[in-house]
């Protein structure tokens, strides 16, 4: 065998951009292209800030772009490929995990439930505005003593005449404090039931979240529902019972296992840039065999990464794609992204803990995403379930 003429590149070493159509190429660079122009320059000052300013203003371009809802059909969506949604995760979460989680949020969590469980009326009045980034959407679905056993939520709804009346608190809220609608799951008679929820209703209420860690340039928000009075037609229709959220969370992990190799690979081509120009010992410290060592197990597990994320996202796209297998790349992709974060860190020394570098934003960022959507433990025992056949939750 001939070796090939085709040149190694340090940023795509297994060529992966092979895989992608001229159509997904164009996706992909208009995001990278959005978040270079106007998340890069300023995330820095924003995460140290612990706010994003103008997020009314970025969901809008966001929403010009098509990335809000972008794997929907219909109600001014733009009915992208399920490999395209994921390659513009990549490019947001590259910028910062905040970005992501607003587009997330908006997207696979709030707009997907509308879409997928909503009447027709209610996806006439919120889909369109949502999608062009007029209006916010929200997800509440964990509360304050209850996250990774939702069936044991405390929020409730009861029927009052043929209105619904709404009381509880959820926690930890992406987008909550400046959401125009809010998609509010609650126990009923009948099971539990979602609801779109507009937050101007009396009793309803979205204080933010403060003295975060962790996806500091993102709006966290408790939810706070007392006798939140809505109409009959405020419901879902569409589900009962669990399978509704799940079936949400399930769409919106898919997105973060794109999004977390978008965090690994900032932080990754961090350190190889580091590495190239730093001298210790009168040479680049990338001539140095251990440092080598550490680029190549990180180009390892990112691309890998990469790779798993684009193989889920045919099985998507192809209708296969199993919640087992969501669990498999959101537990591998995630874990191996902060790994990833901690090595970067370890080849820029102190520079590695500085916000002029991105390594140690996006380390401290996928803590929360290792946590939220899943644990680690709950997708590490969804698959032992799915392994045995032996359910190992209870």
């Amino acid at each position: 065998m001939s070796a090939s003429k085709t040149p190694f590149v340090p940023t795509d070493p297994l060529g992966l951009d092979e895989l992608l159509s001229p159509e997904d190429l164009a996706v992909r660079d208009t995001v990278r292209s959005w978040a270079a122009d106007r998340v890069m320059p300023h995330i820095a000052r924003w995460y140290e800030d612990g706010e994003l300013p103008g997020i009314r203003e970025l969901a809008r371009e966001l929403g010009s772009i098509g990335a809000l809802g972008m794997s929907l059909t219909g109600y001014g969506c733009a009915g992208a490929s399920a490999v395209q949604y994921g390659l513009a995760c990549l490019e947001l979460e590259a910028a910062d995990s905040g970005i992501r989680s607003l587009v997330s949020v908006q997207g696979s969590l709030a707009m997907y439930a509308i879409w997928k469980y909503g009447s027709e009326e209610q996806k006439e009045r919120w889909l369109p505005g949502m999608a062009a980034g007029e209006l916010i959407g929200c997800f509440g679905l964990t509360e304050p003593d209850v996250g990774s056993d939702p069936a044991a939520m405390r929020t409730h709804a009861k029927r009052d005449g043929t209105d619904w009346v709404l009381s509880g608190r959820k926690m930890w809220i992406t987008n909550g404090s400046v959401a125009a609608v809010a998609v509010v799951w609650a126990q009923t008679d009948e099971g539990i039931r979602g609801f779109a929820v507009p937050t101007g209703t009396a009793g309803f209420s979205a204080p933010e979240i403060k003295h975060k860690w962790s996806l500091r340039a993102s709006v966290t928000s408790e939810l706070v529902l007392d006798d939140v009075r809505l109409p009959a037609d405020a419901v879902l229709p569409g589900v009962t019972g669990l399978k509704g959220p799940l079936g949400c969370l399930s769409h919106a992990r898919y997105g973060i296992i794109w999004g977390s190799m978008g965090a690994a690979r900032a932080s990754f081509e961090s350190a190889l840039d580091y590495a190239r120009t730093r001298e210790q010992f009168g040479k680049p410290i990338g001539g140095f065999q251990l440092t080598q060592a550490k680029l190549a197990d990180m180009a390892l597990e990112l691309h890998k990464g990469i790779l798993l994320a684009h193989h889920l996202g045919r099985r998507m796209d192809a209708g296969t794609l199993r919640p087992e297998q969501i669990s498999f790349g959101k537990l591998n992709n995630v874990r191996e992204a902060i790994d990833i974060c901690r090595t970067a860190r370890t080849v820029l020394g102190a520079n590695g803990i500085s916000l002029e570098y991105p390594v140690m934003r996006h380390a401290t960022n996928l803590e929360s995403v290792l946590t939220y959507e899943g644990t680690v433990e709950m997708h590490q025992l969804v698959l032992g379930k799915a392994l045995t056949g032996l359910d190992a939750f209870r």
